[in-house]
């Protein structure tokens, strides 16, 4: 899936998860549209990838993809930055500039982050697109463009509109087609090939030769709760490749799950209870197994004494888990279990 490559019509979302295969329906038809797109979810799980899908698989897919950080850009610059200006309309501007959406024109403007949009900006935003006229700054003739607009957000817009933090006006403009992004608590499936795919990735763009992950510790990555999403799975892996180690993914896993060891899964409404209580329970033994053997420094005799089981079920648990093998300690002997 998700790299940090240009988009275009070779590149994909990798998976085959359900979510993944609803979130590919949904941009395969607002692709075909030319009206606006809101892409909705959580940091890090590839709303730029899709937007710049969207622009690649669209009729605009020869004209100019043009990205706008919205929260990278200061009040005071936002209209020159949008909508260019003209000579004079502010100290040091020696000469005209065009603006994002004139840059833009003919092609696909992405706006991410809308959400970050101060009130007063919106405004602004929202006179633009209405009939996607504009004056720069500094200006007086009228500019118009040809633009297909494409919006980005980590928040929940309706409930924003209701505590009076964005428009409604302006939600409604961006909200024509929605394209909801998947957690990847909800596709946790799609883990071993994602990963498998940017050690690759990874292990040309550094020169490395990087050997496959075992089995145990695609497990373990199946079962973590992902809070940075496909980003967080990148990094994980260039990590892998640079450093080497499967004890180094392990130590950076443990370090993050000790802050949030309970992190729950995502609910899928569509599962039967029972199948969704017996995968959250598994989840939960697994991150407590883990837990208890790095507190003995993964001594299984004694980690098999504080959970009051025996040293036979807790060795069929481990196995069963995914739980990697065992972990000595590195002192000048070597760590016997009592």
């Amino acid at each position: 899936m998700q790299t940090n490559q240009q988009a275009g019509p070779e590149i994909v979302l990798i998976g085959n998860s359900p979510a993944i295969r609803r979130t590919r329906m949904q941009l395969e038809s607002a692709a075909l549209a030319d009206a606006p797109v809101l892409i909705c979810g959580e940091s890090g799980t590839g709303k730029d990838l899709v937007a710049r899908l969207l622009h690649a698989k669209s009729s605009r897919a020869a004209q100019p993809f043009v990205k706008v950080n919205c929260p990278a850009i200061p009040e005071q610059l936002f209209e020159s930055e949008l909508f260019g200006y003209e000579p004079g309309a502010f100290t040091g501007a020696n000469q005209s500039k065009p603006g994002k959406f004139e840059v833009a024109n003919g092609g696909t403007i992405f706006l991410d982050e809308i959400g970050e949009l101060a009130m007063p900006l919106q405004s602004k935003l929202l006179q633009a697109l209405q009939d996607f006229r504009f004056v720069r700054l500094g200006g007086i003739q009228d500019k118009k463009v040809d633009v297909r607009v494409i919006c980005a957000t980590n928040r929940d817009l309706a409930r924003e509109i209701e505590t009076g933090e964005f428009r409604a006006d302006l939600f409604y403009r961006i909200n024509v087609l929605q394209i909801a992004m998947p957690s990847l608590r909800e596709r946790a499936e799609d883990i071993p090939v994602l990963m498998e795919h940017f050690i690759q990735l990874h292990s040309e763009q550094f020169g490395r030769v990087t050997p496959p992950l075992s089995h145990s510790i695609m497990q373990v990555l199946e079962a973590y709760h992902w809070p940075g999403n496909i980003r967080e799975l990148e990094n994980l892996a260039k990590r892998y490749v640079v450093i080497g180690g499967e004890d180094n993914i392990l130590s950076s896993l443990r370090e993050k799950t000790d802050s949030n060891p309970f992190a729950t899964d995502a609910i899928d409404v569509n599962t039967p209870l029972r199948i969704q209580t017996k995968k959250a329970l598994r989840h939960l033994e697994r991150r407590i197994i883990l837990q208890v053997l790095q507190a003995h420094k993964w001594n299984r005799r004694k980690t098999a004494r504080s959970l009051d089981i025996s040293y036979r079920a807790l060795l069929y648990k481990i196995k069963e888990a995914g739980v990697p093998p065992l972990r000595t300690v590195k002192t000048s002997t070597h760590a016997k279990e009592e």
